[in-house]
């Protein structure tokens, strides 16, 4: 079984309100203070507090210092989060966190990742968030992180450079490849803690996916917001073992004789990003000896209008066709390797392995080696452990 945690970012996402809303889920409070208090922070204090944001519970997270340091490196939070010798996973997630928010950072500034400065998120507070959040979804035992689209406001925020526009900088390079929708609300409802979690766990992207709902719970944000509440959701459950006849899936199809394979590649995308299944191309022969291609894309009954239009308006069909199929997809078990202190995850089905290929780019770029190389050893590690 697989248990998910699906966050639903309505009115965006903060690192303090998904804490929260893995709280409110149930994430023991007691253990989590345990592992925050192994990070070698100085003196901290914090609380979970039941509050209304438009009328809907949710739980706020107060962290309390009296710390004057408001940045640190990202070097130095990594020594920080591997010296607390906290579970694997929790260190894993955490240190990905930082990792893809530093290689963020380090583009839009233009300088070495190691060497980037965390204002805000270099605070007690962001990293509490950050490391609570990991920790919390270990005790709820979640394998795999989904999410909605994720939602930003508009206007303008200050930050420790200055005046910076909303969303910002940061949060738009972390959430390329996101779907994302704006929203008319003036203030910053999508944090770069917050796009930085995302970004760095978020197996898939859309509606909810398929999972026995175990437990909910929503995290509150700072301020209460007009006509909407500032809170986001987060729905826990575990994978629905498969039995015969399979999963019903619909296949839909279209023949396209006058697309670009840039065009082809885009419509591809747009519908994996709605939440299909799977999708593919299939070169075909048509009539008069013309050469064309087939559109492929598996997905729910439900998502059949929609992955429809997706497919109409991105290749120009005139139409859509559909047939019934079932599927029987495997059970997966996630673990993790070290490599030269670089944690890659390996999803593991039937006793074959595959290496996460995100965790393999950076461990590879990160030690000057070819992307090849790691994968290699990776495996061995696996085999070997």
């Amino acid at each position: 079984m697989i248990r998910k945690a699906w966050f639903h970012c309505f009115s965006g996402i903060a690192g303090d309100m998904a804490f929260g809303s893995l709280v409110d889920a149930g994430a023991d409070q007691k253990e989590i203070v345990s592992m925050l208090n192994k990070l070698e922070l100085p003196d901290w204090t914090i609380s979970f507090e039941k509050v209304l944001r438009c009328g809907q519970s949710g739980t706020k997270v107060n962290v309390i210092t009296n710390e004057t340091k408001t940045h640190r490196t990202a070097s130095e939070i990594t020594d920080l989060i591997k010296k607390a010798e906290l579970p694997e996973r929790v260190t894993k997630r955490a240190l990905d966190t930082f990792e893809i928010l530093a290689v963020a950072e380090g583009q839009l500034h233009d300088m070495d990742p190691a060497d980037v400065h965390f204002h805000e998120v270099g605070a007690i507070d962001s990293i509490i968030d950050i490391v609570g959040t990991c920790a919390a979804l270990e005790i709820l035992s979640v394998d795999e992180v989904w999410s909605s689209p994720v939602t930003t406001g508009i206007g303008t925020t200050q930050a420790a450079h200055g005046e910076i526009p909303i969303p910002a900088p940061a949060t738009v390079k972390l959430l390329q490849g996101a779907p994302v929708q704006g929203s008319n609300i003036p203030f910053e409802l999508t944090t770069p803690t917050g796009a930085a979690l995302l970004a760095a766990m978020t197996v898939g992207w859309g509606q909810m996916p398929s999972m026995k709902i175990e437990t909910t719970g929503f995290g509150a944000g700072e301020r209460d917001l007009d006509g909407q509440p500032n809170l986001t959701q987060v729905v826990i459950g575990e994978t629905v073992e498969t039995t015969k006849p399979g999963q019903p899936v619909s296949l839909l199809e279209v023949n396209v004789d006058d697309a670009t394979g840039e065009t082809l590649a885009h419509a591809i995308a747009c519908c994996l990003e709605e939440g299909a299944h799977d999708a593919w191309i299939t070169p075909i022969v048509m009539k008069k000896g013309r050469p064309a291609h087939t559109v492929s894309v598996l997905c729910s009954e439900e998502q059949i209008e929609k992955i429809s239009k997706v497919l109409t308006s991105e290749t120009g069909s005139l139409g859509v066709r559909s047939q019934t199929l079932h599927r029987w997809p495997a059970v997966r078990d996630f673990q993790t390797v070290e490599i030269e202190g670089h944690i890659i995850g390996v999803k593991v089905t039937s006793g074959r392995a595959k290496i996460e290929h995100d965790d393999a780019v950076r461990a590879a770029q990160a030690l000057g080696v070819p992307l090849r190389e790691i994968l290699s050893r990776a495996e061995e590690a696996w085999r070997h452990e």
